[in-house]
């Protein structure tokens, strides 16, 4: 039977835990909703749903992970559900392995423009995406060096890479956004960013900030079920959640200081709404304007996306490899290989559903009068979207009505006394009550019960 992993140290679990909830959402996506939503006050709603919604289902789901010792698949075995909830477990597996599929198509973006930057090549980027002899190797690169890092195995391969790709991703955000907030005109950046418009607030902006909380928290994959597995007894997953959280969100408002200031400086009629348009065809030409090395800033930038888009591929992988080693009794190579070369093959139709008139770019289908085109856009919203949520309504019903929290709520107190008392109580009314209700909240805001079908997160 293969061996279990198991971190090497606490710091090593919070890196690699951090790294799988900071992803490309919190450098781009994280920042253009807040200004889109009141700015300041929609990151103080943010906090507010971090601290009361990511938060207890990020320690719901490690301490499933713990008490357990398996996979998403396993946990929910182990500890007693039967087929239904465990099929909780198995969506989870699917979502980590779908998600990284489509999800290396952007990464794969990343390192293109990294090379294009540095020896100073203006790309358009409608024109870069039609290019799948260029776009599918570029995936293919990045999976190939997710395999890499998890073929190392928990401590040897996932934690030594946390341990030095996270310092690199804050050191190169800091530089970024020191340098952007010093242009001559980003304060108007800033005050596009942060001032807050309380009058933006409202149920609406705050369905927006929950989706965003708990998705950038990294809930509903079974990434923490799965990275709370591998950690010893002694461990204080109150105190290294609260790290994880509050990385998260630093990456996450950060992101904003690095792209806002330097737009409005250099760019002033650009629309600051842009997704990923934002990020590939704006900002290498705001990189480019800035003196002296801008095209070193701009690679430095996509040496940023990529490193945080690695940290989140790297969990998406080890979710399934884990199921096929505790389950199928799989060595870690063979679960790793084949996985790869599986979510390699089907990054494939992601990757030509940007190409004009190919049929995996005019596949649609309608969700609640929503329209949903493309093969790309149709697997983020049923894996990356809606197969979270449904996954965490389930995760927080199952420990929290189906099973005894009691148990739940003692695994968190080992290696964490203070959390004994009220904290204890609170977490369990949360988890009980509070997080199932605003889960069913979003839910139905998806489907269109409060207007227009909205998004998650």
């Amino acid at each position: 039977m293969p061996k279990r992993g198991q971190w090497g140290s606490t710091f090593g679990f919070i890196m690699a835990a951090a790294g799988s909830a900071v992803g490309l959402g919190n450098i781009w996506r994280f920042p253009y909703i807040t200004g889109q939503n009141g700015g300041g006050a929609f990151v103080l709603v943010y906090i507010l749903c971090v601290l009361l919604i990511g938060l207890p289902l990020l320690l719901n789901e490690i301490a499933l992970g713990r008490k357990s010792g398996k996979n998403p698949v396993g946990a929910i075995r182990v500890t007693g559900g039967n087929r239904f909830w465990q099929s909780a477990g198995i969506l989870c597996v699917l979502v980590c392995f779908a998600v990284l599929s489509y999800y290396s198509v952007i990464a794969g973006w990343t390192i293109g423009y990294i090379f294009t930057e540095l020896i100073n090549i203006p790309v358009d980027f409608s024109n870069f995406v039609q290019n799948p002899l260029l776009v599918i190797p570029l995936c293919f690169a990045f999976i190939l060096a997710t395999i890499a890092i998890v073929l190392g195995g928990i401590s040897g391969g996932i934690e030594k890479a946390a341990k030095f790709l996270m310092p690199i991703l804050f050191l190169i955000i800091v530089l970024i956004a020191a340098r952007s907030v010093t242009l001559p005109g980003a304060a108007a950046g800033i005050e596009y960013y942060l001032s807050p418009d309380f009058s933006k607030i409202n149920g609406r902006v705050i369905l927006s900030a929950l989706g965003q909380a708990f998705f950038s928290m990294s809930v509903g994959w079974g990434l923490m079920i799965t990275f709370g597995s591998y950690l010893p007894k002694d461990a204080n997953i109150i105190k290294s959640s609260g790290w994880i959280g509050g990385m998260d969100t630093i990456v996450a408002l950060m992101g904003g200081l690095m792209i806002f200031p330097a737009l409005f400086a250099l760019l002033p009629g650009e629309n600051p709404d842009g997704g990923p348009a934002l990020v590939f065809n704006v900002l290498p030409r705001v990189f480019d304007q800035i003196d002296p090395f801008g095209n070193i800033i701009g690679a430095m930038f996509f040496v940023l996306l990529f490193v945080a888009a690695l940290t989140s591929s790297i969990s998406m992988l080890e979710v399934p490899v884990a199921y096929f080693i505790d389950e199928r009794k799989w060595s870690r190579k063979k679960a790793t290989w084949t996985i790869g070369i599986a979510a390699m093959l089907l990054s494939i139709p992601s990757s030509l559903s940007a190409v004009n008139g190919n049929f995996f770019q005019k596949i649609s289908f309608s969700f609640f009068g929503k329209p949903i085109a493309g093969f790309f856009d149709m697997m983020d919203f049923f894996f990356g979207t809606m197969a979270v949520v449904v996954i965490c309504l389930m995760l927080s019903l199952y420990t929290g009505w189906v099973k005894k929290i009691k148990t739940y709520a003692d695994e968190l107190a080992k290696g964490a006394p203070r959390f004994d008392g009220f904290p204890k109580q609170a977490w369990v009314f949360f988890i009980k009550w509070i997080c199932p209700i605003v889960i069913l909240l979003v839910l139905l805001n998806m489907v269109g019960v409060f207007g227009e079908p909205g998004e998650a997160g």
